[in-house]
This record gives structure tokens, sequence and C-alpha cells, in this order.
């Protein structure tokens, strides 16, 4: 572990402070350029740089910096998690950054007021807080190289990042709660929030589909062409660029000597050396297990009734009860149970240390006591162990010889890519392809999406054709399988279709603009009808809808066509029983309810929930009131141009 688990520095960190200080006034002058400049500067590859206001935030360079490559890492990391298409990479890096800016603004106003996290204090969060069953199980240290192996596997990054990290977070948490400290809520807004939260209804609805009624949208040529010609513009580059190519290619089946690449002995020893972490295999373990869990933060009554449970159930299995039976009927493991309580072959560090420790301890066929991990209580059986070890060279060679040949292959294409491609700039591409028994190919006119038949994979030839001139010398890039050497031909610039080629298009474009108000003035229609008839059931009839029924449904919920339950519909909410609503146009679909039921909670509802309300409440308020004081640190940042930002982001989607 890092060495302030290991000893206290305290006396050596004075002495830095004090030759540091002594020294301050000298730099500052002799030193820091730009003292008296209006804000700070950014590196080039900065994303931003902040500093604190005022003039001392000038005279010290108390600044941060925020670098590009930490906000596109977490940016895509965003990107992976949530699934989202590359072009939104730029806006999720403009959140991203704003997100490390807003920290780094946060951490100078904790610093400024005192409260810092000092090394003891992130110790005592690391023995005591959410890691500390993976740290500290038991209290007692798992020791530096175990400690490293959790932090690099679960939050993938240095143990001096992770460490510098958890005081920031540790830091803004207690800026958080001096400033939110004084927020409270009287017992009438709990009540108040519970009867709305808590309110459940039931009602029928019709949908009016916005996919269905823009096929009814049939304008005339006339109506078309006025629309082709109001939208001028948007049609004047409605047939993208393309381009055609002229290309040759080669593969491995094409390199001197067939592409052969013989791999030595020695070189062979030398790949296994320097891969060893490539050979190791982990230490393993197979178990069965019966977990009976415990809720975090239970009371010590619940968790004894638990350890009870699992050890009346480990009774059964020594007095010779089948332990898959009695992991199917008692185990609170979803993943496990139906499986007879079995868990595959997992390395253990991959285990909750306590689970690991007590299932590496047991012969094969034995069973447990009683374990406590961070989940439960479990009750223990291991089938097989496997020690870590290293695979012989001997185990391994064949897949060593295969790597060599294809990094030599490898390279030996790109050698012989750069040959060719310095040939044909010299020879011209038909009597270099020639000159090797190799093919060159014309395409058609094609677009940057399109596609080449003749290649594996063309993405990356038609995205450099498409960065070159026309008549620029030879290039060559990667076909998935080789190389191919290529030159632009000729260029069609994107240019404006006449209306007849391109009606299908202008039709599918009317039809996408017309169809909201169609929507629109059709949903106001049937809520119109079913309020003069006091029955959804009948407007809908008259204009051909089927009408659906909800479930008793609250305001976390989704429905079927609509969506959810917190957005428009929520009117639902606050209608009365046999109540229609007005439109509710969520885009895709509209619709109009007509309320059936309505539940309320009752008084014992309200007192069952009212501490956990209360806790939500209050915590919503607190923050709100730090959502507040973000904003008017920031207000005061930017006015006194103590954020200085490398290039102006973007503006996220939907802000």
């Amino acid at each position: 572990m890092i060495r302030i688990l290991q000893q206290d520095n305290r006396a050596t960190k004075a002495i830095f402070a004090i030759v540091i200080g002594a020294a301050i006034v000298t730099m500052v002058i002799t030193l820091v350029p730009g003292i008296f400049t209006d804000g700070p500067t950014t590196g080039t590859d900065d994303y931003a740089t902040v500093r604190r206001p005022g003039l001392w935030g000038k005279i010290s360079g108390d600044s941060v910096s925020i670098k590009t490559a930490d906000v596109q890492r977490q940016a895509e990391q965003q990107m992976q998690q949530q699934n989202l298409p590359p072009f939104y990479l730029q806006f999720v890096m403009s959140r991203a950054g704003q997100i490390q800016v807003e920290r780094a603004v946060l951490q100078q106003q904790a610093d400024k007021m005192g409260l810092q996290v000092s090394d003891d204090d992130l110790k005592n969060f690391l023995r005591s807080g959410p890691y500390s069953e993976y740290i500290f199980p038991g209290g007692k240290f798992v020791g530096e190289d175990q400690y490293i192996n959790f932090v690099e596997t679960y939050f993938r990054m240095p143990i001096a990042d992770f460490e510098a990290q958890v005081k920031s977070d540790l830091e803004i948490q207690r800026l958080q709660a001096l400033v939110t400290g004084g927020v409270t809520v009287n017992d009438a807004e709990v009540k108040a929030e519970y009867l709305k939260t808590g309110t459940k209804v039931k009602f029928d609805y019709a949908v009016i589909s916005a996919a269905s009624l823009a096929q009814t949208i049939n304008p005339s040529d006339a109506d078309l062409q006025a629309f082709f010609k109001q939208n001028a513009a948007r049609y004047a580059t409605a047939v993208p660029e393309q381009r055609k190519i002229t290309f040759f290619s080669f593969d491995a089946n094409n390199l001197p000597n067939g592409g052969v690449q013989p791999v030595s002995d020695a070189e062979v020893q030398a790949y296994y050396n320097a891969h060893q972490d490539q050979y190791k295999t982990p230490e393993e373990v197979k178990t069965r297990h019966i977990l009976i869990t415990v809720a975090k933060g239970a009371d010590a009554k619940t968790d004894a009734a638990a350890k009870a449970k699992a050890e009346d159930i480990l009774k059964q299995v020594k007095a010779g009860g089948n332990f898959a039976d009695l992991a199917k009927k008692n185990s609170d493991d979803p993943g496990s149970k139906d499986q007879g309580g079995e868990l595959p072959l997992i390395p253990t560090a991959q285990l909750d240390p306590t689970y690991a420790k007590a299932a590496m301890a047991l012969n094969p066929g034995q069973t447990s006591d009683v374990v406590r991990s961070q989940f439960g209580y479990h009750i223990i059986q291991t089938e097989q162990k496997q020690a870590a070890s290293v695979k012989t060279l001997a185990e391994v060679k064949p897949s060593i010889v295969e790597a060599i040949q294809a990094q030599k292959s490898g390279a030996a294409a790109q050698a012989f890519g750069a040959q060719l491609v310095a040939q044909a700039k010299k020879d011209g591409l038909q009597k270099t392809a020639d000159a090797h028994g190799l093919h060159v190919q014309t395409t058609d006119f094609l677009g940057k999406t399109g596609v080449i038949p003749s290649l594996p994979d063309s993405s990356a030839l038609l995205s450099a054709a498409f960065g070159a001139a026309k008549g620029a010398a030879p290039q060559v890039v990667s076909t998935g399988e080789g190389y191919a050497i290529f030159v632009v031909d000729d260029v069609q610039a994107a240019h404006a279709t006449n209306f007849a080629d391109y009606k299908p298009h202008i039709l599918d474009d009317y039809r996408q603009e017309k169809t909201p108000e169609l929507l629109n003035a059709q949903l106001i229609k049937l809520s119109d009808r079913a309020k003069a008839l006091g029955d959804l059931h009948k407007a809908a009839a008259e204009m051909k809808l089927d009408v659906k029924s909800s479930d008793l449904v609250g305001r976390d919920a989704q429905v079927t066509d609509i969506g959810s339950m917190g957005g428009a519909a929520s009117v639902a909410f606050s209608l009365p029983k046999g109540g229609i609503s007005g439109p509710i146009n969520e885009g895709a679909n509209g619709a109009v309810l007509q309320l059936t039921d309505k539940q309320e909670p009752t008084a014992d509802d309200i007192t069952k929930n009212f501490a956990a309300t209360k806790d939500k409440l209050l915590d919503q308020k607190r923050q709100e009131v730090f959502s507040v004081f973000i904003g008017s640190l920031m207000d005061r940042y930017e006015k006194a141009n103590a954020i200085v930002y490398a290039k102006k982001p973007l503006t996220p989607l939907g802000s």
C-alpha cells in the first residue's frame, strides 16, 4: 500500500512547508511570468485552466490544469456505458469537460475554506468506507499487492490517481455538507410529497401514431414542387460529393517469398520472456454456496436473524442434507440458486476477499462454517481449486510462433506497401501493378460511405480518398487484410438534384414537416369530442381508434405507447375520476386518456413511508441548494476570467 498508510510523514511535510514558504516571495517576483495578466494560460494539451479569482490567484500561480486527454477518456467511457453513436462524442466531451472544471472550482473553494482532506482522513475512509471490505476486510489491511490489484481492476487507474480522486471527492462532500447543512423540510412538506408520489392511477387511453398519420398525408405534385422550391437551400447539396478512384491492392499472399516468415527458437524465447503476464494462470476456485443476504446498514437484530438462519441451514448440510437442494430452497443469490448454488471456476481476485479466503482454505468436497462477507452470510462448498501458475514455453510455443509470424507478416506488408507507393509515384499505378502481377481497378463515382466490393474493408480507402486532391500523388491505406495504393481520378461536387429524381425523398421530408401539426390537430379533436360526450370510448370509435387500459401505476411507471408517467402523461394524477385529459403529445405518439381509478395513500401509508420520504425530499432540497451554489461560484470565476478554455466548449445537446 502507499507510504501514507505505512508511516507518519507529518514532520517531513512540515519541513518542506517551511522551506517552500520562505522561497515563495522571491519566486513569485522572479519566476512567475504574466503575474498581472487577466487570466491563466493553457498548454496545448490542456482543456482548461482554473485559478482562484482575484489578485492572489494571479500572484500565487495557484491553478489547476484540466487535460484534454482526461476529458476525452471520461467522455469515451460515458459513450461506451450509454452506447451512444460516435457523433455524440464532442457533445459528451463538452459536458465531461464542464464537470471537471466545476470539480476544480469546487475543490479550490473547499481548500479556501480549510476543508482539505489529510492522509489520515484518507486512511480512515479506506478503512471504514465502502471499499473497506476489499482493502481492510475484518479491519486488517489486505497488503499492497492486493490493494493495487483491486484499484487497477475496478477503477482502471494507478494508486496515486485513485487516492487523489478519493481525496477530491471527500473534500467536495465536506463543502456540500457545509453549504447545505442548514437545509430542512417540515412535516407538512413531507406529507404533501408522499401524497404526490404515492398516488396511483388507472386509465383508458386512445393513441394516435405519428407514423401512421404521416402515411395519410398525400400531397399533390404541385404541393411537393412548391415545397421543393421553398426549401431550395436544403436541397442545394442533396446529392453528396462523389469521387472516382483508381487503385490496386495486395494481401499476404502477394508478399515476396509468399509471405512466409520463419521464426527462430531465440525469437520464441524472447517473446515468452517479454510476455510472462500473458501466460500466468490466476488462482481460481469453483464453489457452491448458500447466501443469506443482509442489507447494508441493517440493524443488529436483522443481522443476527440472518446469521441464525445460515447456521440452521449449515446444521442441515452437516446432517446429510443435499447442498444443491438446500441452495435452491434457501439461497438469496439469484444468479446461482437455480443451479444448486454452483458458481463457475472464478479467479479469487474477482471474489469478495473473505469469501475467496474461506473457499481456498477448503479441500474439494469440504464445506465451510458460516462466513460473513459484504453481501451477507454464506455456507461455502469448494468443488475445485487451482493455484496460480505460469504456462511453460512448450505449452504456448505454437501460439507464440503464430503471433510472431503475424507481427513479421504485418511489418513485411507495411514495408511492401511503402515500396509500392514509392514506385507508383515514380512509374504510375499501372506500370507498378504490372511489375508485381497486381490488378488495377477504377471505381464508379462513389460517396464517402460507399463500398468497394473487391476489398475486404474499403472504409479507410474511401476516407483517405475524400481527403485527397484530384490527381494528387498515390497514397497507401489499409484494406483490413492488406493494403491498397490509390489515386483520385475525378471529383463530382455535391449538387442539387432535380425534382423527379428526388421526389420520394421530398415526400418523406414533406410528411415529416407536416405530421406534428396534423397530430396535434387530431389530438385536440379527439380530446374535445371525448369531453363533449363525456366518454373517450365513444369519441375514439368515431375516429376509428382503439382504446387501451393501463394498470394501476405511479409516477415512476412506463406505459406502453405513452412512455414515462413522469412526463406529459403526469396530468393523469391531477384528474378526477372520469376526467378526460387534453392532448398528450410525445412526438412519436400522441394520446388522450380518461381516468378510471385513483388511489391516494392512506394516513398509515404516509406514516410508514414518512422517514424515507423525508430523507428523499431533504436530499432533493440539498441538491437544489448546492446546484445554486455551484452556479453562483462558476459565475464568479467566469466574471473574474479565472477559467480559461484552450478551445471554446461545444454546447451540450439539450442545453
